[in-house]
């Protein structure tokens, strides 16, 4: 059945009314702050492959690159040139590496053929050949090297360099045939129009192989990947509140309303990455920011988790059974903090592994701290799992009239770290958590009722009928009383001892104020008494019976009884 909550349901709210803005901003540094920091660690961590032509026998016969010297004209000198002269935005001088063909403007060319080999090979020089004729083993014939492959509507088209000898010396240009086809590559470009239109400053590349206008558009690009994320989130909540509100319990509201940033940052993150093919990023910078994209659903998912720790902590101390626990009550929030400490630890090495950083080193300074803490605080981590075991079993709370091993008194508080205890003579004991798990606990709290025994010794004098009337008068005085517990009331004969007839009583009165069970001891005792001299009969002393005999004489008849 669908359980009635005790106040009225809020109205969903898509933003709140005056502080939208602000959660606007803080969302953008945040996101901006993550690629900010991911583009710092790209010293740190390796460069993405690049889609690069097989490489040269060198390389393949296991020598090192940088051993073999790089011949000023041969085609990775040409092909680093070429790229240092796009990069510094000098295309006219780059025009040089091109075969141009008549009445065409060499700089526009460069400037396009670095705009498509950046979109779709992404070139590495470092694995090109260092010799002056190139790599003879591709089959491709002498003074001819093949880059990559372009994708077009009738296939793949190959980009190529040839070897060209000119005034200034022999080099390794692009082919006629490539340099031909750079407008119909450029045309086919997602973003071809900003190129086109934009400042040439805005399309240098900055870090990470970002463009400068792509660098300006990402801020932008975050701004609206919050809102569609906040309506996105706005969405699932409410199909799921639907869902939600069906059920009995009300752990699962707790948890709903702990979803709302962290599901808003998530799907703004979506909502960004369905967007970033508009940017028409090169391969590195693409795998950049997906390494972003991955750490910002780290970022979620831990988020979610530390505001459900919030949540669930919160519910756990409403509880009838932690409200009425001052243990519980303490032991609640500690457990929730030692918790949050874990997961933001967890989370803080996953996004800095993801981003890039290295973290091994940060992972194993974390254990060898983790070691050396808990051996200086073995005792304090005994402690703490102690007043857990307590907190969860229960066997004492404070207000408890208990015994411990020697020690009878009253449970004071119950800590972290230890017990205190109030003795009869006002003295406080404390008793570390870690052994009180391990002692045995008697609480006289926890009694449902109360216990009175004794022994009454009559004279050995005492009759049968004698006998019968105390056992029937102590009987009947105890049964009177309102508090009996009247299913066992034993009044009964053990037997003669050795200078009284011994005679058991032992009844149980439904009280657990011990007050009010001394009072009820002391009526009892003298309404047992009364029922002795009633019955004709008193207690005896304790008494020995010697007989003395001079020796060769008839034993006397005489008694003679001495006190003991």
């Amino acid at each position: 059945m669908p359980r009635t909550e005790p106040e009225a349901p809020q109205r969903l709210r898509f933003l709140p009314r005056a502080t939208w803005w602000i959660r606007a901003v803080l969302a953008f540094a945040f996101a901006f702050g993550c690629v900010l920091l991911a583009a710092s660690a790209g010293e740190l961590s390796p460069p993405p492959p690049p889609s690069a032509p097989p490489p040269p026998a060198a390389v393949a016969d296991g020598v090192d690159p940088e051993a073999v010297p790089v011949a000023p004209d041969s085609p990775r000198a040409s092909l680093r040139q070429f790229f240092e002269l796009c990069r510094a935005g000098d295309y006219a001088e780059a025009a040089r590496f091109l075969d141009v063909p008549p009445k065409a403007s060499g700089a526009e060319l460069a400037q396009k053929l670095k705009a498509v080999l950046d979109r779709h090979l992404w070139l590495d020089p470092e694995t090109l050949s260092p010799n002056p004729l190139g790599d003879t083993q591709d089959n491709l014939g002498g003074g001819v090297e093949q880059l990559g492959r372009i994708p077009t509507r009738t296939g793949l088209q190959p980009v190529r360099l040839v070897r060209r000898t000119t005034a200034d010396g022999a080099r390794w240009i692009f082919s006629r045939a490539t340099v031909e086809r750079v407008p119909e590559w450029y045309a086919r470009l997602e973003d071809r129009w900003l190129r086109d239109n934009l400042p040439p400053v805005l399309l240098r590349p900055g870090p990470r192989e970002l463009l400068l206008w792509q660098w300006l558009a990402l801020p932008v690009l975050s701004l609206v990947g919050w809102l569609a994320g906040a309506v996105l989130s706005f969405l699932l909540r409410a199909a799921l509140r639907r869902i939600v509100v069906k059920t009995d319990s009300t752990l699962d509201d707790v948890l709903l309303g702990a979803t709302h940033g962290p599901l808003t940052f998530a799907g703004a993150l979506l909502a960004i990455e369905a967007a970033l093919p508009w940017l028409g990023l090169y391969v590195p910078a693409e795998q950049f920011l997906d390494q972003v994209l991955r750490a910002g659903l780290f970022i979620a998912v831990f988020w979610f988790a530390l505001r459900s720790i919030d949540a669930i902590g919160g519910r756990l101390l409403n509880a009838p059974a932690t409200r009425d626990n001052p243990a519980a009550r303490s032991l609640v929030p500690l457990m929730g903090r030692i918790a949050k400490v874990s997961i933001l630890i967890i989370g803080v090495i996953a996004v800095l592994s993801e981003l890039g950083y290295p973290v091994a080193s940060l992972i194993a300074g974390l254990g060898i701290g983790g070691v050396a803490l808990a051996l200086a605080a073995q005792k304090t981590v005994e402690n703490l799992f102690g007043s857990v075991a307590i907190g969860i079993d229960r066997p004492l709370q404070v207000g408890d009239f208990v015994k411990i091993d020697a020690v009878l008194g009253t449970v004071e508080s119950i800590g972290l770290r230890s017990t205190r205890i109030r003795t009869l003579d006002r003295t406080v004991v404390t008793i570390p958590n870690g052994k009180l798990a391990d002692l045995q606990i008697e609480s006289y709290t926890a009694r449902d009722r109360m216990r009175l025994a004794c022994v009454l010794s009559l004279v050995l004098e005492t009759t049968p009928e004698q006998l019968r009337a105390v056992t029937e008068g102590c009987e009947r005085a105890l049964r009177a009383h309102p508090l009996i517990w009247p299913d066992e009331v034993i009044v009964r004969l053990i037997g003669p001892g050795v200078s009284s007839l011994d005679l058991e009583v032992m009844a149980w009165f439904q009280t657990r104020d011990f007050g009010e069970f001394r009072t009820i001891r002391h009526e009892m005792l003298i309404s047992l008494l009364e029922a002795v001299s009633a019955g004709g009969s008193r207690l005896a002393y304790p008494t020995r019976t010697v007989h003395v005999a001079p020796r060769g004489e008839q034993r006397p008849r005489a008694e003679a009884a001495l006190p003991s």
